[in-house]
């Protein structure tokens, strides 16, 4: 009886393994189906890297096996002892030799590789005018929040990154408060991101993510940094040249927008009166605001990073921060705030955006 539940235990756990495998091949999140050339290159190593690891496990399964039925008891007898090729020097060279040839079939790949990743000399390249021609992110990670700024644009976002594609768009990442890492799974990476140092690579985005399931590639931290670790989640736009260009004329347009604290709107004149101090609805701008910027709010596609996107999920959000993301850093009186004020509040800023 006990073996069949065993049996049982068994199966069910490879169904249940199954389940989260089948989540593997979605091209909006997966290692395995990249879109960019940097995660092909990194795939190509993955895959040569279990092709060597296979075939030694194949070659010594073979090895066993073939001793195994070639000097069994039943075969050899109780008492015979098969002979002893210890100190054999031709054996000692095979198994000491085919070691180093696989290591350096894997050792030159991904070292030459990995120089090439390092390569971020074009960040520095001018044209006439002395303006830098490579399109540079500096991306800050927070406590649980992304925060992106483009330098050579004068503009900065939060939480939703945007990118063109056909180019090599180069990062500068650092972090404001304890140690995370940039990854992009589909595209490439994964890089630390270090309060003491500034870590430089690049990345390559081959299609645009429109097709995508909500329309995005999905971002993650993958540095184990405090209770909500699981929920820095950030999101990619990947556009063509055009259309980024179209988006960073539409966030330079904000320059200089503010919440009044004197309007008509209760929403605008909430926000100005409780939200204003930490986050900003200008897309212009540096980075190191306390709280992520609100500007393309309206165009994300979560809130929190991870919370469905409408009002009802905003308002609760604003009620109890905490609540879905323990250890966040945003704080405030928000429980002072009434429930026709978060209502206003929510509906105007779910209407910021620039893509509308």
């Amino acid at each position: 009886m006990m073996k069949g539940l065993k049996k049982w235990r068994l199966f069910s756990l490879l169904a249940v393994m199954m389940v989260f495998l089948s989540g593997c091949g979605e091209d909006y999140i997966s290692a395995l189906k990249p879109s960019g050339q940097v995660g092909k290159e990194q795939f190509n190593l993955l895959m040569l890297a279990t092709g060597i690891m296979t075939l030694v496990v194949v070659v010594v399964s073979v090895i066993y096996l073939l001793a195994f039925l070639k000097f069994r008891r039943s075969k050899v007898g109780e008492n015979v002892i098969p002979k002893q090729v210890e100190g054999s020097h031709t054996l000692e060279v095979i198994w000491t030799v085919i070691p180093i040839i696989l290591l350096l079939i894997l050792a030159v790949p991904v070292v030459t590789a990995t120089y090439k990743f390092a390569d971020v000399a074009a960040m520095d390249i001018v044209d006439e005018d002395g303006n830098k021609t490579a399109l540079t992110v500096n991306v800050t990670a927070k406590l649980y929040w992304w925060e992106f700024e483009y330098p050579n644009q004068g503009i900065v976002t939060s939480q939703e990154l945007v990118v063109p594609t056909g180019q090599k768009v180069y990062f500068n990442l650092k972090a404001a408060d304890v140690k995370h890492s940039f990854w992009i799974p589909a595209v490439g990476g994964k890089m630390d991101t270090n309060v003491e140092n500034l870590n430089k690579f690049y990345l390559e985005f081959d299609k645009e993510s429109k097709d995508l399931k909500d329309g995005v590639f999905y971002g993650k931290c993958a540095e184990l940094c405090g209770p909500s670790h699981a929920l820095m989640d950030f999101k990619v736009k990947a556009l063509s040249p055009e259309a980024f260009d179209a988006w960073v004329t539409a966030m330079k347009a904000t320059e200089g927008k503010v919440a009044d604290k004197a309007s008509t709107d209760l929403g605008e004149a909430t926000f100005a009166n409780s939200c204003l101090g930490c986050h900003a609805i200008s897309g212009t701008g540096v980075s190191g605001a306390p709280g992520p910027n609100l500007t393309t709010f309206g165009d994300r596609n979560r809130v929190a990073g991870f919370l469905k996107h409408d009002e009802e999920s905003l308002k609760a959000w604003i009620k109890d921060p905490e609540q879905f993301k323990p250890g966040n850093l945003m704080t405030g009186k928000y429980g002072e705030l009434t429930d026709e004020e978060i209502d206003a509040l929510a509906t105007y800023i779910m209407s910021l955006s620039v893509e509308k």
